[in-house]
């Protein structure tokens, strides 16, 4: 498990594919804006049809009972489902427009669900009414063992958020990775376990998904003096035998590196090579060996957009990916889960109760043959 809350990924972030799919008001500024990527944003006396325009979502000033009588709500579909570890309501400029409180809930949900289905969802409270400050960055801890698919926020009564941060560990749905996978991708589970260097930004950036846009999309470090280089080390997502590697410089023009090698814990995948700016470079990498740790080291110093491991998840590895999916999903979807794969009423509750221990929940094991091969399990698990 992952303990440094630096390292913590906001699951929540349109960068991840995250999406705002309800909000019962957005008239003075749009729910979409609770989700972006950036900080936010305040010019002073811009205004629009609707007054000054807000970097976040801001509803009308209540005058009547709306939805449950007590608040306004926004639902957000995670970019990456997965555990939730800290919460973070944003009212950076919101001063005599913030909600006094707010609570946030989540729940676990199998395919697509809409609003109505949403609304009909059990939910989990993952932040219990709380008091918040204007004009800053509210941040809760969060200690619910449970992967999560949406969250729902709540303001008392009414009014402006700039940004909803909901940092966390991805959990993958095993059902959805192919036979290869991008091993250091961030959405699979991969996580950046140290680096030399982040003066200009972050090294999680490496493992983001999609192409870089522009150079603030990857790492970056400072310009070195010194005969040293700089280097990031990544926990894979699991296990696996890696077959391609890609290591982007795109939008690095004159500040990428010009060396680069890239080890694992077994040796090495991509032996000390040199680097062309602004370029997509892929290496083939012979017999397949298993990783499940590697470091990018450059030379001496510079920028890089992207970090690709792709590889073949090990037997081993695929069926704890499934176990641990299995045993962190919230009960309601762990039944919807369990009945569609032909365990009987009964029984899927039984594995499922919310009193049952970790241990004793619904394991790879307890699945039907016909289920495992969903997961692409073999029948020996």
């Amino acid at each position: 498990m992952n303990t440094d809350t630096k390292q913590w990924p906001d699951l929540a972030s349109r960068s991840l594919g995250g999406g705002v799919v309800y909000a019962n008001d957005e008239l003075f500024a749009d729910r979409e804006n609770l989700i972006k990527p950036g900080d936010p944003v305040f010019q002073p006396h811009t205004f629009g049809n609707k007054g000054q325009v807000m970097d976040g979502w801001e509803t009308r000033r209540r005058r009547s009972a709306a939805g449950d009588g007590h608040g306004d709500d926004a639902i957000v579909r995670l970019g990456c489902a997965g555990v939730v570890r800290r919460v973070v309501v944003d009212t950076s400029y919101f001063t005599g427009n913030y909600p006094p409180e707010v609570c946030v809930e989540a729940c676990g949900a199998e395919g697509y669900p809409g609003p109505a289905e949403l609304a009909a969802a059990s939910w989990t409270t993952l932040v219990p009414r709380s008091a918040v400050a204007g004009d800053a960055r509210n941040e809760f801890e969060v200690a619910v063992e449970q992967r999560f698919t949406h969250v729902r926020l709540t303001i008392f009564p009414d009014g402006g958020v700039a940004r909803l941060r909901v940092h966390g560990e991805p959990v993958p749905d095993p059902r959805l990775l192919p036979a290869t996978i991008d091993l250091a991708a961030l959405e699979n589970g991969a996580v950046v376990t140290g680096c030399s260097n982040m003066f200009y930004s972050s090294p999680a950036n490496l493992l983001m998904p999609g192409l870089a846009r522009v150079m603030g999309d990857g790492w970056e470090t400072a310009r070195r003096r010194d005969d040293s280089n700089d280097w990031v080390a990544v926990r894979l997502a699991c296990a696996g035998s890696v077959e391609l590697v890609e290591l982007d410089t795109s939008h690095f023009v004159g500040n990428a590196p010009g060396w680069a090698r890239l080890g694992y814990d077994g040796g090495g995948l991509v032996a000390r090579t040199a680097l062309q700016p602004d370029t997509r470079h892929r290496f083939a990498v012979a017999d397949g060996p298993v990783a499940e740790e590697v470091r990018l080291d450059v030379y001496p110093d510079g920028g890089m957009a992207r970090l690709r491991v792709f590889g073949v998840p090990t037997a081993g590895a695929r069926a704890a990916l499934a176990d641990r999916f299995l045993r962190l999903l919230p009960g309601p979807q762990l039944v919807v889960l369990l009945r569609a794969a032909g365990v009987a009423a009964q029984e899927a509750d039984r594995l499922a109760s919310a009193s049952a221990s970790a241990s004793a929940r619904a394991g790879v094991a307890d699945l039907p043959m016909a289920a495992r091969a969903g997961f692409r399990l073999g029948s020996s698990v």
